[in-house]
This record gives C-alpha cells, sequence and structure tokens, in this order.
C-alpha cells in the first residue's frame, strides 16, 4: 500500500511539473457544457519516459515494462484532481475516467526497438516498442466502442444505477471484448445489460507496415528468397489520417495478440507516429572534387563529362549522353518524402534498340532515393480488398507510384500497357494524384466514395521509336519539321503529359551498333589489365551515389538572367507556336518544367544559384521536347542541342562544345528579342 501511494505521489509531482495537470484542466472544459454527460471521459497523458526516470525509477520502470499498471495509477491520479478541483461534476467514480498515455520517445537500446523484418509473431511482453516501417495499405477510418455503461439487471441491486460497471478499450482488445452480453454484476452476478444511451465512440483506422527492406525487393536488384510480412497497425482517434500510403514512419506502439476465432492476429497499438526520413551517406568523392576544380571554367563541362561516363556499365561512353544527362537530372531533383513539395522530372525516351534504353534506366534507378520498377502483374496506383480483421471496410493497397513515394517510379515500356492504362498514367502525370472508387454498397457502407491519394513521384518511361515516329498530320506538302506532328497511335496528349520527351537515335546498322556489341562483349569476358575506356572517366558506382545524395540536398536560388531567359523564351515560343487549328502548343507546365531543369543542372554542377547558363540548358532540352511533338519553330537548334559534338575528342572536343552553347545561347537571346513582347526592356541586344 505504501509503495502504490508513493508513485501516485511520483506521478502527481511528475503532472505537476512538466504540465500534464494544466493541460488536464483545459481538456475538462469541453466536457462542462449543459448537454455533455458520458459514461467514460478520455485524456491522453504526454510522458517523457527520461524526466519519469529521473524523478522515479520504480514509476519509470511501470511506464516502460507495466503500461497497464502505469495507466492504472495515472487515472487514480487525474480522477482526484478532477474531483478535488471540481473540474467535472459529471464524474462520480474512478471507472469513469479513461486514460491514454502517450510516450514521446523510448531508450535507445535494442530491447526497446522491434525490426519488422524479424518480429516475433508469438506471445511477448505488453509493452512499448519502437519500429520503422513502409506504409503499404491502409483502410479508411472505421467507429469503435472507447467505452460502455453497464447496469445490472436485478433493480434491487446497488449496481442498477450508478456507474460501477465501466468497459474501456484496452490495447490488443476487439470490439466484443469491450461490448458483449455475458457480462455479470460483481455484487449480486445478475447478467448486465449495457446502456446504450451511455456508448462513448471513437475513430479506428487500420494501416499495414512493412519493413523498409522492402524497396529493395521492388527495386531492380535479383529477386531474393527473402521475404517481408507486413504488421497491423491500429490508429486510434488523434493518430487516424496521419500516415499516408509510401511514406516511412517511425511508431511507438504495444505489440498485442489478437484473438478473433478461429485464429489469431499480431497486431500493434499505435501510441505515437511521427514520419521518418532515411540517413544516406552524401560526399563528393576525390576524383569529383579534382575534375569539378579542373572544369571550373566552363559551367558545361562538369554536368556533361558526367553524362558522358554515366553508366559505363551498360553503354559504352558518348552514348545517349542526353538521355543520360536527364536521368541525373532527374536524380538530383527527387526530394526526400519528408520535403513539403516535390519537384517531378518525368522523363519518355524513344528509342529503336528499348532493350539498352530500359538497362539504362534500370541502372539509373539504383541511383535514386527510392526506386521501385512497375512490374507488369504488379499494381501500378492502388487496388482495393476487403479487410481481413473485422471491419468489412475497404482495405487499399498502396501501387508502385506510391511506394515510390519521394523517389521515381520506373513503368518502362509503354508499349505492353493497355489504353485504359495509358489514360490512367496519363490522368496520374496531370493531376499528381491517384483517384480511388469506392463502390459502398461492396464494402458496408450506404455510399460510394472517391478517395484521392498525392503522388509523389518521378516517372520514368520509354516507348519504341517505330511505334512513335512523328509523322505528318498538315495539309499536303507540310513538312514534318515545321509544323504540327503527332506521336503516331499513341494519344500526343500522354507524350506531353511526360516533362520531357527525348530521342535516342540510334540507326541500324550504325557505328553505335557495333560499339554497343564490343562493350557488350567486353563486359562479359574476364577483366583484363587495362582499362576498357583509358580516355574517359572512370567513376565507382557508390562515388555517384554518394554524389547524387550530396548535390540533392543543395537548394538552388534562381537568378535573375536565368528567369529572364526563361520566361522569355517561355513567351516568344507561345507566339511562334500558335496557330488557329491547335491554338497554343507551349502549355504553363513548360515554365515550371524549365526551373526544374535549371536548378537540377545548377545543383549538379554543386552550386547554389541557378545562372543563364543552366537556364540555357533547361530551355534547350525543352525546346528539343517540343520539337519532337510539334515540329520546329524559327528558333533552330541542333538535333541534340544539349551535347552538339562528342566528348571523346578529350579537351579539344570540350572547347567546341562551349563554343557551340555559346552560340545557342546567342540565338536563345536573339529569338527571345525578336519574338517576346518587352524583351528589349531587360535583355541587351549582343
Amino acid at each position: 500500500m505504501d509503495e502504490v501511494l508513493s508513485l501516485k505521489e511520483s506521478v502527481l509531482f511528475y503532472l505537476d511539473r512538466s504540465g500534464g495537470l494544466q493541460k488536464l484542466v483545459e481538456d475538462c472544459e469541453p466536457f462542462n457544457g449543459p448537454q455533455q454527460s458520458e459514461a467514460v471521459y478520455r485524456f491522453c497523458v504526454s510522458v517523457n519516459p527520461s524526466d519519469v526516470m529521473e524523478l522515479d525509477p520504480l514509476l519509470g520502470d511501470r511506464v516502460l515494462h507495466d503500461p497497464l499498471t502505469a495507466t492504472s495509477l495515472f487515472r487514480s491520479v487525474c480522477f482526484i484532481s478532477i474531483k478535488t478541483l471540481s473540474l467535472i461534476e459529471q464524474i462520480h467514480t474512478e471507472n469513469q475516467v479513461n486514460i491514454i498515455l502517450k510516450l514521446t520517445h523510448l531508450p535507445p537500446f535494442p530491447e526497446y526497438t522491434l525490426d519488422l523484418s524479424a518480429a516475433p509473431r508469438s506471445y511477448g511482453p505488453t509493452r512499448p516498442f519502437a519500429m520503422e516501417g513502409l506504409v503499404i495499405a491502409m483502410t479508411r477510418t472505421t467507429q469503435y466502442t472507447q467505452g460502455a455503461r453497464f447496469l445490472c439487471s436485478d433493480e434491487d441491486c446497488p449496481c442498477s444505477t450508478g456507474y460501477t460497471h465501466i468497459r474501456v478499450h484496452r490495447p490488443g482488445a476487439t470490439e466484443a471484448a469491450t461490448v458483449r452480453r455475458d457480462f455479470s454484476c460483481l455484487v449480486c452476478g445478475a447478467p448486465l445489460k449495457e446502456d446504450l444511451k451511455f456508448r462513448v465512440l471513437g475513430d479506428k483506422q487500420l494501416v499495414e507496415l512493412i519493413h523498409v527492406g522492402v524497396l529493395d525487393v521492388l527495386n531492380v536488384h535479383p529477386q531474393r528468397s527473402l521475404r517481408y510480412q507486413s504488421v497491423t497497425l491500429f490508429l486510434r482517434d488523434e493518430l487516424c489520417h496521419s500516415m499516408e500510403l509510401g511514406r516511412l514512419y517511425r511508431v511507438l506502439g504495444i505489440p498485442a495478440l489478437v484473438h478473433q476465432w478461429p485464429g489469431l492476429t499480431w497486431s500493434v497499438e499505435a501510441s505515437s507516429v511521427q514520419p521518418c526520413e532515411p540517413v544516406y551517406p552524401h560526399t563528393v568523392s576525390g576524383d569529383l572534387q579534382a575534375l569539378l576544380k579542373a572544369t571550373s571554367g566552363s559551367p558545361w563541362r562538369f554536368p556533361g563529362l558526367l553524362a558522358h561516363s554515366f553508366g559505363s556499365e551498360v553503354v559504352p561512353p558518348g552514348r545517349y549522353d542526353t538521355l543520360k544527362l536527364a536521368l541525373l537530372l532527374s536524380l538530383v531533383q527527387t526530394t526526400p518524402e519528408t520535403a513539403e513539395t516535390f519537384h517531378s522530372l518525368d522523363l519518355l525516351a524513344l528509342a529503336s534498340d528499348t532493350l539498352v534504353i530500359e538497362r539504362l534506366m534500370a541502372y539509373s534507378l539504383s541511383l535514386a532515393v527510392r526506386g521501385v520498377r512497375h512490374q507488369a502483374q504488379g499494381e501500378m496506383f492502388a487496388s482495393l480488398s476487403r479487410d481481413e480483421h473485422g471491419t468489412g471496410t475497404a482495405n487499399i493497397h498502396a501501387g508502385a507510384a506510391l511506394l515510390a513515394s519521394g523517389g521515381v517510379c520506373m513503368l518502362g515500356d509503354l508499349g505492353g500497357f493497355r489504353k485504359d492504362k495509358l489514360d490512367a498514367i496519363q490522368s496520374v502525370l496531370e493531376s499528381r494524384a491517384v483517384a480511388v472508387f469506392v463502390p459502398g454498397r461492396r464494402y458496408g457502407e450506404e455510399a460510394d466514395q472517391q478517395l484521392s491519394f498525392p503522388v509523389r513521384c518521378s516517372f520514368w518511361a520509354l516507348a519504341d521509336a517505330s511505334e512513335l515516329l512523328l509523322r505528318r498530320s498538315g495539309p499536303r506538302g507540310h513538312s514534318a519539321l515545321l509544323g504540327a506532328t503527332e506521336m503516331g497511335p499513341k494519344p500526343s496528349q500522354l507524350a506531353e503529359s511526360f516533362g520531357l520527351v527525348l530521342r535516342c537515335p540510334d540507326p541500324l546498322g550504325g557505328p553505335g551498333v557495333l560499339a554497343q556489341a564490343a562493350h557488350t562483349l567486353s563486359q562479359a569476358l574476364p577483366p583484363g589489365g587495362e582499362p576498357l575506356y583509358p580516355t574517359a572517366i572512370q567513376l565507382p558506382f557508390q562515388d555517384y551515389k554518394e554524389f547524387l545524395a550530396h548535390a540533392r540536398g543543395l537548394r538552388g536560388e534562381l537568378s535573375s538572367g536565368a528567369e529572364k531567359m526563361i520566361h522569355g523564351y517561355y513567351m516568344a515560343s507561345r507566339r511562334v507556336r500558335c496557330d488557329q487549328n491547335h491554338g497554343v502548343k507551349v502549355s504553363v507546365a513548360s515554365v515550371k518544367l524549365m526551373i526544374t531543369l535549371a536548378e537540377a543542372h545548377c545543383k549538379l554542377c554543386l552550386r547554389t544559384t541557378v545562372e543563364e547558363e543552366d537556364a540555357l540548358i533547361a530551355v534547350l532540352l525543352c525546346e528539343n521536347s517540343i520539337t519532337l511533338q510539334h515540329g520546329a519553330s524559327v528558333l533552330v537548334t541542333p538535333p541534340d542541342p544539349a551535347f552538339p559534338c562528342d566528348l571523346g575528342g578529350g579537351v579539344g572536343a570540350l572547347l567546341q562544345r562551349d563554343l557551340l552553347l555559346e552560340d545557342l545561347r546567342q540565338a536563345v537571346l536573339r529569338f527571345i528579342y525578336a519574338y517576346a513582347p518587352g524583351a528589349a526592356a531587360y535583355i541587351a541586344e549582343e
């Protein structure tokens, strides 16, 4: 008895020192209305285990290892405080106070961490654990019974009135454990009946949490025998809607075995939920620092050399340089999932050899913060199933796009998709959201629902150029290079929904095919003493990964020169690419695309100020993409404007590329000066 009184004194002292008593007073104010009369009053108490352990080690041990006893102690102290201070007149017994302990954290020891990849599915201690996982499915919000009042059926029994028999929810308990018809009176043994007027309901949501290692299975790595099993997480009341599909979270909760005849379900009652951002190593290797210093005289050489040598395990240096530069820009622009804003950079590559392009994209996908490859047998966006935990509601499963939140989703070859899938891809690219239709009759609801989930990832796709060749659609004799075109059998709107459309030319029987064949054979043979490409920069895969992680963390600020070039090019392009039949062919989204490209190119150069040279690369890539879809304009650019010459010739080739890019910069400025309204006010004629 003395030990219990001592623990209650420690609870009172902790609540007073931590501000818990003041919060209790504030939480009691809404219950003092004239119409407020409930059987159970629920209060959340925030508890810092470290502070409790310093105050009273025995109480701290109860909080960490016997939460039910600790909850009973806090409930008793809160009830006495409410009655002493006359906070709620309707509370008559201690049973009416339902206390929920919310732990702020747990000690950073292995004993308090639950690894979801090796979590035991058996009886264990009913105490709090910390776990990290990825949300792969969740249900809609349903109701559960927080508390209920029962009265004795014998009218002569004193328990036929009052609040003697109160049932409240406990971690791991089902609805049947809280509300049943077979309870008996503790005084006379007569059956109890529930007073339905005083039943207190709350919100409940079920979430499927899985170990983050499942992303390695969803990536392009070879399939392993390792399999991961998800864990059911119960979110109640204020925790509902605190988690999103495809995001990582750190959860404090109490594992419990839920008995649902004829089986058992291992689940976790969540106590607190916080977004989790994994830490990635981000350093710049000595070789990259030396290369950056050697190319500091030009703003285009360093990213050009990176793109030239990137993916040498898949393709020889010098092939598909523009595509490799676009892939690097997309990788740099992908932000962690905890960021408030996400700047997507979607790519659509057109090539005659889709196998090589797909391998190059798969290689690049391994460098993303989170890369998910859509499988033909998997779901692309979201799917529905009936919940298996007795709620009967719809369980929404995340597809590849939602699982790639904060990273890249690789769709693969679009030639294998049906028209409905292509329409769904186009809708998601335009709205950046996934719409899920939930039929109410099928899932126990009166009305149908339309749910929407945000999509925070970049999409990579490829298509066979022989199917998507640009073809003439204007009047007879109209040139395909100067007029409006369309994307063959696929709708042109789908190509426009991708931010960047790139053509990867590779003529059949040309030198590129021979170079690729020689590269593939050399990769299949055992490594020799000499490097395969002595003149090219050879960087390890890990150097690329850490460099991209470092560049991804930079924040670029748009300079006035870059802003003027992007704005001027947009205004001039809208003027020259407008006709009476098709209207304006340059959308407002192209401005956001160019800003995203310019910022990514700036971060790829490890700078924080977006200069006019970065904007030039963005303008050239955007102009090339628009030309592929709508034909050329008066701004005549080479077929591959970002790489107008081969960089395999050493320093001379780099100098030649700088001179050609400078000429293109002057051509873009003249184009803006001639066709953008008001350009003379901020662009000097050169």
